[in-house]
């Protein structure tokens, strides 16, 4: 016995070193050390409350010096970084907030919290909630007077924000729809009916059936009919070209790892380009990732009001992402990642085929030129555009948004955001357009139907280390000069740019389509060989902006909303837009709350925040289920390189 206790401690000592030595430190929680997590808190004081639910179990991650620190050669086998998890919990009608070191097997931190806002909801949660109605008597009774049969009932909970209440109970609003042969639900709402369900009790606490609308037909509303052979679609079916090395993955000049959170999805790390001027890589982005949705829907009526949908911190885009499909979600030469997320019982949940890696050839030109003013020839010259893209799908909802992460060999970043699904809908007793003569908030888009007016935006965090860690953001602005010299040109004016950096972040928030300019982040401290500042600018989509009034609850929660642009001092626990706790929050935490600090950023370890837009006004052809639309923005290095880098890696591979 007196020989089993040293030699059962070396071996936890060697696990723990062979784990520190074996992970990076940005890797999420693999289902080993998620089952750990779990273990601890059942074994601690925690362990024995009622009702022990997980909302979050996310890896604590080191601090970013930390980290750097250990993606540096010299001190890799120096550092010793322990793998920490971050738990958020529901027990007795409380949320505890926990840091649970796994080297040392214990909690380290536990604090209640009592401020503004809930957890994201559990997928457990969401489907109690829906099962209710089934078996409550008004409903069932509202059912039978509407002739309808209880078996083709569905019924879907949504969040319900928050409208000034002094005190607030973790609730949804249940909301049904009726299949009848249709596998399109959303298409045939059963318009009227509505029930407020406390979440912490899961009993339905206040039921509302005010009206009774047509319900529209189920004829035209499958999607599922016109199906096409995936087989038949040949491209892309080169396979190769990159290397994925646990969540590091390395093509062409681009290194970077990639992993899936619960919350934001994809979620993309410490991005270096190889420089082949220098022969060596250079930093660009830290880390990237969607911070939080944003989708208000334009009905102000009963059944209505309430759906101002936060994603990401009512649910988590990783928890809505869906098994990918190959061919149709990804091309044939895609490489497939597995993800894991812990459930409301703490235990490991494996998402597969959740995110997909693949070369795409575009068919667009990377570059090209015809001279023909050298005598005697004409110099044709060109490269296909060949990009790696990162992808993932969430379902939320009716909703589906396809994320990409697409990198260029130029330098450039394309970050993509496509939408399609269902769209929500109404029930009305128009079945045609001559016969409104109400505001219905949309349009009507079969008989009986109508789609709701809506809009989406989708905030990106963004942690872009240009060169470093010292940057600055930059406004060149588009100014209109005269020419002084009249009698030297002909000309009587022309635009000249007139450079700003920021100092502060109130000076950073920047509302698009005012005036014309050029954002970019640069590093100061690095010049080019002809003397300009290192950097990378933000390449823009539309500039759409939130219409609603300041006063609205919807819009004082969502209030980083109304600048497409913000950027910030680089703080640790800043990484989502709308507040860490987001479900009925008040609008006191998030972007526009730390930006009030107006923190300098001048030279400093910053981040950019940018939000894709999209108001949308539905039309015929978005029904039954609606065809993609795309929105985005880019990256691109901006004096970040000394010439061309495409030419030059052109070069060197002639060699």
């Amino acid at each position: 016995m007196t020989m089993t206790i040293p030699l059962l401690v070396l071996v936890f000592l060697l696990q723990c070193c062979c784990a520190n030595s074996l992970y990076h430190p940005l890797d999420p929680l693999n289902p080993s050390e998620i089952n750990q997590t779990k273990l601890i808190v059942q074994n601690s004081k925690l362990g024995t409350l009622p009702n022990l639910t997980f909302h979050s179990l996310d890896l604590e991650e080191p601090d970013k010096v930390h980290v750097l620190g250990w993606l540096s050669k010299q001190k890799r086998g120096k550092l010793n970084l322990h793998r920490q998890a971050k738990v958020v919990l529901r027990a007795g009608a409380e949320t505890h907030e926990l840091i649970v070191d796994l080297a040392i097997g214990s909690i380290t931190s536990h604090n209640i919290y009592k401020g503004h806002g809930y957890p994201p909801f559990a997928f457990i949660e969401f489907f109690r909630a829906s099962k209710l109605p089934l078996t409550y008597s008004k409903f069932r009774e509202s059912i039978r007077h509407r002739g309808l049969n209880l078996s083709e009932v569905s019924c879907l909970p949504f969040t319900v924000g928050w409208y000034g209440e002094h005190v607030t109970n973790r609730a949804l609003k249940v909301v049904c729809f009726y299949r009848g042969g249709s596998p399109n639900i959303f298409a045939r709402p059963i318009e009227g009916i509505s029930m407020l369900v406390d979440v912490d009790k899961m009993q339905i606490i206040k039921y509302t059936d005010r009206l009774r609308l047509p319900l529209p037909r189920a004829e035209g509303t499958d999607y599922t009919s016109a199906k096409t052979n995936p087989d038949s679609v040949i491209c892309n079916v080169t396979k190769g070209g990159f290397t994925i090395e646990g969540h590091k993955v390395k093509w062409a000049n681009w290194d970077f790892h990639v992993s899936f959170d619960a919350r934001a999805g994809i979620v993309i790390s410490t991005a270096s380009i190889f420089d082949d001027k220098i022969n060596k890589f250079r930093r660009v982005l830290y880390k990237g990732h969607v911070s939080e949705t944003f989708v208000p829907y334009m009905d102000p009526t009963n059944e209505w009001y309430f759906k101002t949908f936060m994603d990401l911190g009512e649910f988590g885009f990783g928890r809505a992402a869906g098994s990918l499909q190959p061919v149709i979600d990804c091309p044939s030469n895609a490489e497939y990642l597995d993800g894991y997320v812990a459930g409301a019982d703490g235990l490991p949940q494996q998402f597969s085929r959740v995110i997909c890696i693949f070369e795409r050839y575009s068919g667009n030109v990377a570059w090209r030129h015809t001279e023909i003013n050298v005598p005697g020839k004409v110099i044709r010259s060109g490269e296909p555009e060949v990009s790696l893209v990162v992808r993932m799908v969430a379902t939320v909802g009716n909703y589906d948004y396809v994320l990409d992460w697409e990198f260029e060999k130029s330098g450039t970043i394309k970050i993509g955001v496509a939408l399609t699904g269902i769209l929500e809908m109404k029930a009305t007793s128009y079945t045609n357009n001559d016969q409104i003569t109400e505001n219905v908030y949309g349009t009507l888009v079969a008989e009986n139907a109508v789609a709701v007016n809506h809009d989406h935006f989708v905030t990106y965090y963004l942690d872009l280390d240009v060169d470093g860690n010292g940057n600055s953001f930059v406004k060149s602005k588009l100014k209109t000069a005269r020419v002084s010299n009249v009698r030297a040109s002909p000309r009587k004016s022309y635009w000249t740019v007139v450079k700003e950096t920021a100092k502060t972040e109130a000076e950073a928030r920047i509302r698009l389509g005012v005036e014309p300019a050029e954002l970019l982040v640069v590093n100061a401290n690095q010049k080019t060989k002809l003397g300009n500042h290192v950097g990378y600018r933000l390449i823009t989509g539309q500039p759409v902006t939130s219409l609603l009034s300041d006063d609205d609850y919807p819009q004082i929660r969502a209030s980083y909303i109304k600048y497409q642009v913000w950027v910030t001092a680089y703080n640790k626990s800043e990484r989502w837009a709308g507040g860490f706790y987001t479900d009925q929050s008040r609008g006191d935490d998030g972007l526009a709350v730390w930006s009030r600090r107006n923190r300098e950023i001048e030279n400093k370890d910053i981040v950019l925040w940018y939000t894709v837009g999209f108001h949308h006004i539905p039309y015929q052809e978005d029904f039954p289920l609606m065809p993609t639309i795309h929105g985005g923005f880019e990256l691109r290095p901006s004096n970040f390189f000394e010439s061309n880098p495409l030419l030059l890696r052109q070069e060197n591979a002639e060699k």
